[in-house]
């Protein structure tokens, strides 16, 4: 296991290399030094980002947005994909809509919504509605999956309820949640940002990078890029790592050992 964990840290140390290759390599093809800079000048501006303040407030208020946007996403996909799961009408009559939202493009959604609403509700609006076909689609999976000797056990007791949803549903499908909101982290920031730059969000990275752009600081550009991709990553771990958290502490819980000790 630990030489199968350090083989994949070389492995992924290598693909960081060659993204760092390929960077410098596209520069001395086009000979343009100030849409390519070099590494060394990106990380330079890397680092520099990571020492002043302000990157952090950029960094929380776009993950507010995207935290807003993935409760208001998840609250909306679990229900949809719930009611698609159980029920078939349901699921061909919402499968051409979330047809819809999954292929619009992310900049055909966000200009129709700035012109339904405030400009700083297009950031949540945009990316919970690219989000919920993303979540429900991996529930009403899940919920299909769950064997159905299973179901027939608690419908001998109960009616389909909040109750039977947490107690039953959620955990027997959280394989596919975990792996829905990896993805969902991923695009949500993408979509996150590309909306704050198009809607220019005061505080936020999508503003930040617009700002680099108008002053042609291309090496600033990347160096966001790269703080945007280790938000990426530390925000995909998160549902895997609470899910663990949660698992451990039913363990060590009083009522964990209890119920052990009586089997």
């Amino acid at each position: 296991m630990e030489q199968s964990k350090r083989n994949r840290i070389i492995t992924q140390g290598l693909g960081v290399l060659l993204i760092g290759l390929l960077v410098q390599g596209t520069g001395w093809l086009k000979g343009n030094s100030l849409v390519f800079p070099g590494v060394g000048e990106i990380l330079r501006a890397f680092f520099a980002l990571l020492g002043k303040g302000q990157t952090y407030r950029l960094i929380g208020t776009t993950v507010l947005h995207l935290a807003e946007a993935l409760v208001l996403s998840s609250l909306a996909g679990i229900a949809l994909g719930l009611l698609e799961g159980v029920w078939d009408f349901a699921h061909e009559l919402l499968t051409p809509l979330m047809t819809l939202l999954r292929s619009i493009p992310m900049v055909v959604l966000a200009v129709v919504i700035m012109v339904l609403t405030k400009y700083e509700r297009v950031p949540l609006i945009a990316t919970s509605l690219i989000l919920i076909p993303l979540i429900s689609e991996a529930v009403c999976e899940g919920c299909r999956a769950i064997p159905q000797e299973l179901l027939d056990v608690y419908r001998l007791n109960s009616p389909l309820n909040l109750t039977v949803v947490r107690l039953v549903y959620l955990p027997m499908m959280a394989g596919y949640l975990r792996q829905a909101y990896v993805s969902a982290v991923g695009m949500g920031v993408k979509m996150v940002v590309s909306t704050e730059y198009l809607v220019q969000t005061r505080d936020s990275l999508g503003k930040a990078i617009h700002n680099s752009i108008y002053f042609n600081d291309y090496q600033d550009i990347y160096a966001y890029v790269l703080l945007i991709a280790l938000v990426v990553l530390l925000l995909g771990r998160l549902p895997a790592a609470l899910i663990s958290l949660n698992e451990k502490h039913k363990k060590t819980s009083p009522t964990g050992r209890s119920s052990r000790a009586r089997r």
